[in-house]
Formats: C-alpha cells, sequence, structure tokens
C-alpha cells in the first residue's frame, strides 16, 4: 500500500507542470480484448512531454477454474521527438498491480492460485498517428522489471495456502494500441 500511496504522490506532484494545451482520453484495444475495463488520460506540459495515466481492472473469472482477476496502474513520462501526440516517443513508466490469477499458463499459474501484488519499472517506445482532428490511435511496446509478491493456493476457492512466492521478472512490461480522443 505504501507503493501505490507513492505513485499517486507522484502523479499529483506533476499536476502543475501539466497544461491544459492538450489532454486526451484513450483506451487500449489489446486489453478490451482480454476483458480488462481500462482507460487513460494523457496531459501534455512543454513542447515535448506528456503524463501518461493508465487505469485497469479486470473483476471476471472464466470457466474451468481459470481467472485474470487484478486491477493494474502504470503512469508514463513521455518525450516526444516532434510534437505531443504526433509521431514517435520514448516513455519511462511505473506500475503497481494487484492479481488474482488461475488456470493460465504464463508464470506457472496454470494449476494454482496465485494472489498478490507486482510492482516494477521500464522503458517504452511508441507512435502515434492522427487519424481526424480529434482521433488518434497509438502503438506502445516497453521492456523492464517486475516483482512479484504472492500466495500460492489449490485452485478453488478457501483453501489454505501452499506458499509464499517472491519473483524477478525482466522482459515485456507494457503492450498497448490506444484509441485516443483529444479534449482539448
Amino acid at each position: 500500500m505504501k507503493r501505490i500511496t507513492f505513485i499517486v504522490i507522484v502523479c499529483i506532484a506533476c499536476v502543475p507542470f501539466i497544461s491544459a494545451q492538450r489532454i486526451g482520453i484513450k483506451t487500449n484495444l489489446l486489453y478490451d480484448l482480454t476483458s480488462t475495463i481500462n482507460l487513460g488520460v494523457e496531459a501534455g506540459w512543454g513542447e515535448k512531454w506528456s503524463l501518461d495515466l493508465p487505469v485497469n481492472y479486470n473483476p471476471w473469472s472464466f470457466p474451468g477454474d481459470r481467472q485474470i482477476k487484478h486491477w493494474l496502474i502504470q503512469p508514463e513520462v513521455r518525450y516526444w521527438l516532434c510534437e505531443k501526440f504526433n509521431g514517435h516517443f520514448f516513455g519511462l513508466h511505473t506500475h503497481v498491480a494487484g492479481f488474482n490469477v488461475s488456470g493460465i499458463k504464463w508464470m506457472g499459474f496454470k494449476d494454482s492460485r496465485n494472489e498478490g501484488y507486482a510492482y516494477g519499472a521500464g522503458i517504452s517506445y511508441g507512435y502515434q498517428w492522427t487519424l481526424a482532428e480529434r482521433w488518434s490511435i497509438e502503438a506502445v511496446i516497453g521492456l523492464g522489471y517486475a516483482y512479484f509478491d504472492y500466495g500460492k493456493y489449490p485452485c478453488g476457492s478457501c483453501r489454505p495456502k501452499i506458499d509464499d512466492v517472491e519473483k524477478h521478472y525482466f522482459g515485456p512490461t507494457k503492450a498497448g494500441v490506444s484509441l485516443i480522443y483529444i479534449i482539448k
């Protein structure tokens, strides 16, 4: 919880530097494909900087004891090579997530229910295309580090914990194809 509070404080501290030059709201279409509810806000400041703040939530369970329940906050500071909200950008992101996952092959979550938190940071590269006056689409990919701290349980609910697990992960930490509406 302390890490979540720290990230929120950092984001709030950035607000005075954000101007109303450009503000966009977005949805990551890749998350939409996984039934994850998501909404992002990106605000520009200065000539070539922006702050992206996406929030994701997935409360669903699926047949066969499968679930990818999670929430994720992944703020990112972006530097645009040409102009904000157009063309190439590089980013520095951090992430914090809570999860309850089972029946999924990724990271050994197939034969157990795994509940805990993840924290980390990474770098990203992306490109944004203008579709119309207020509409854009962007693609972004990021690499970085995540620390996982979770409890491992037998599949199903109300069963005793098998193990406490800590894992370090290096690899893709961000992927998106987002549809963006520019408010201002």
